[in-house]
């Protein structure tokens, strides 16, 4: 018997038709013997719906009040499949974020978990009960809702597996598994049957919109296996596992790409110590995350530009802190541009083999792609390329590496 994590994302149950289809794997699950646990997210467009609502409400409302109301789509649904669940004879039973607890930080909004209190769960589901419980949500040390950000459900899940240590935790959604790059670009893009926890989170946070970035981490720290499959076939889909669980592993394993990102130059400032701290400090306390940074120095060098990436969402926030310490800095411009995109090249298999980044570099220039800045780590090299020529690097990149489908 083995004790299966089952989560379900707002596709999969965006009506009740499809909360039946979802009760019918779940009934198919437990009759093989397996003990069940349920997570799913609220209806497709009902978050976005609900967060529209509270900004209509109020252009700076209380966080606290915010994640009351768009907490509350998670709560039908686990109603709903918990009905349609007992009306096929097995016994099931909603459970909200605070009924549990999820335990969670006090960060409204975007709070990270902290615990789960899953005997209870183990119990009762050692007695055959399957728990529904609502993804994205917890209890915060206030004794107010939290909410876990936008793909919270996601973390919800795999959070709950390692508090019942779940032997898997299956993510159901609207892809069968985890590809090579987006098949709606490279349609010579393969299904990975496995892939490392480390490419994983890597490609989650570089564009691949499979899982959410913090579910990948908690996977990774609690070593649960999680399967992403789809909900509308019937297939294996992708493992996402240990290293040494994957026997031969491939030099580069995807192509991400991200059109979320803006790039920034501020232009001649004095090139000397302290300027980086005054530019980068602000945006670090407005909570304003930098990643690529690439700074190149004048001629007689005594000045220097500093370019350098962050999130689009956070770009006008971005430059209102910069043009606070422009003069101090003594900056003579600064230069956004928001139409870049960042394509990475990821896989394990760069650790043990050389040449992976001239390749990546070569295939560009052929194609006459400009590379506007770079950062690398251990099993990533991401490039910033006007947006314009993203599909062409993907697939080129794609067929570079030896990735396409027979």
């Amino acid at each position: 018997m083995a004790r299966i994590v089952m989560k379900f994302g707002g596709t999969s149950v965006q009506d009740l038709e499809r909360i039946r289809n979802v009760a019918q794997r779940v009934a198919a699950q437990a009759a093989a013997g397996d003990q069940v646990a349920v997570v799913v997210s609220a209806m497709a467009g009902t978050t976005n719906q609900l967060v529209n609502w509270t900004q209509e409400a109020s252009q700076f409302h209380d966080a606290r009040e915010y994640d009351t109301v768009v907490s509350a789509g998670e709560q039908v649904t686990v109603g709903l499949l918990a009905m349609v669940l007992q009306d096929m004879g097995l016994s099931a039973r909603s459970w909200l974020g605070w009924q549990i607890p999820v335990a969670t930080d006090a960060i409204h909004g975007s709070a990270r978990i902290q615990g789960i209190a899953a005997d209870g769960l183990i119990e009762r589901m050692a007695g055959g009960q399957i728990p529904v419980v609502a993804g994205f949500q917890g209890l915060g040390p206030d004794n107010r809702i939290t909410t876990l950000g936008r793909g919270g459900s996601d973390t919800t899940a795999v959070a709950l597996a390692a508090a019942l240590n779940a032997d898997r935790c299956d993510i159901y959604t609207d892809v069968d598994g985890v590809y090579t790059a987006d098949p709606r670009i490279v349609t010579r893009a393969r299904k990975l049957d496995r892939i490392t926890y480390e490419e994983m989170l890597e490609m989650a946070s570089q564009g691949a919109k499979v899982l959410q970035t913090r579910s990948v981490e908690v996977a990774m720290n609690h070593r649960v296996p999680v399967q992403v499959r789809s909900s509308f076939l019937d297939a294996p889909g992708t493992l996402v596992v240990d290293e040494d669980e994957i026997v031969e592993k491939a030099v580069v394993s995807g192509i991400t790409y991200s059109g979320a990102e803006a790039k920034i130059t501020v232009q001649r400032v004095a090139d000397r110590p302290g300027v980086a701290a005054a530019i980068f400090g602000p945006l670090a306390n407005d909570n304003i995350n930098v990643d690529m940074i690439i700074q190149s120095a004048s001629p007689d060098g005594t000045s220097t530009d500093i370019t350098f990436t962050v999130p689009r969402s956070d770009l006008a926030r971005a430059l209102k802190e910069l043009e606070k310490v422009k003069g101090k800095i003594g900056a003579e411009s600064l230069i956004a541009r928001d139409e870049v995109v960042k394509v990475s090249v990821i896989g394990v298999g760069m650790r043990s083999h050389a040449g992976v980044a001239n390749r990546m570099f070569q295939t560009l220039a052929e194609r006459g792609i400009n590379i506007q800045a770079i950062s690398t780590s251990e099993i990533k090299i991401s490039v910033l390329i006007d947006a314009a020529y993203t599909e062409l690097a993907v697939r080129a990149l794609h067929t570079a590496y030896g990735l396409d489908a027979d």
